[in-house]
């Protein structure tokens, strides 16, 4: 009986807006550290939030949480071949641009720019997605391990990966 009523409290309106309140603003900035498109990260975390609702009898509340981030990760994962193809065409598509900047410092901001993505790229989606929820939105490594579900010491490590591999990438770019 006790575990009908917690099942209940999702599906509660007053529960569920509390739900969403708390942890809306953590999802979206986890699919946009994650996946780096700001509206596809409001999109998803929408959608996650629709589903947690459209599923409320079927997702205790203290697994909830854990059910947005799950749904929202495999929504966006989905859409990465699709943006893969899209990204492409709009290379391939894009006609030379003319600006007025000498050509030495046009050549050296794509070269800049190119060595600044490849350090990006260096880094693991783990440590990239840890670093940023701790750097940028200020999280605290225990809630990163539970918004990733691993353990504190894997977030440490990930961190500590992540900005050792930033650091030999920027001297070298100097």
């Amino acid at each position: 009986m006790k575990e009908i009523k917690k099942i209940a409290g999702v599906c509660e309106e007053i529960v569920f807006s509390d739900f969403f309140r708390s942890n809306a603003k953590t999802l979206r900035n986890y699919l946009f550290y994650k996946f780096g498109n700001e509206e596809q990260a409001n999109d998803i975390s929408q959608e996650a939030f629709v589903k947690l609702w459209e599923n409320c009898a079927d997702v205790p509340l203290e697994k909830a949480k854990s059910f947005i981030f799950k749904v929202a990760n495999n929504a966006t994962l989905n859409q990465i071949a699709h943006q893969k193809v899209v990204l492409g065409y709009a290379k391939k598509e894009n006609p030379a641009q003319h600006t007025n900047e000498s050509p030495e410092f046009i050549l050296e901001e794509e070269q800049f720019k190119k060595k600044l993505d490849q350090a990006i790229q260096n880094l693991t989606e783990g440590q990239r997605t840890a670093f940023l929820l701790n750097r940028i939105d200020g999280k605290k490594y225990s809630e990163i391990a539970a918004i990733l579900d691993i353990s504190v010491k894997a977030v440490e490590k990930r961190i500590h990966g992540a900005l050792v591999s930033l650091r030999q990438e920027i001297e070298a770019i100097k």
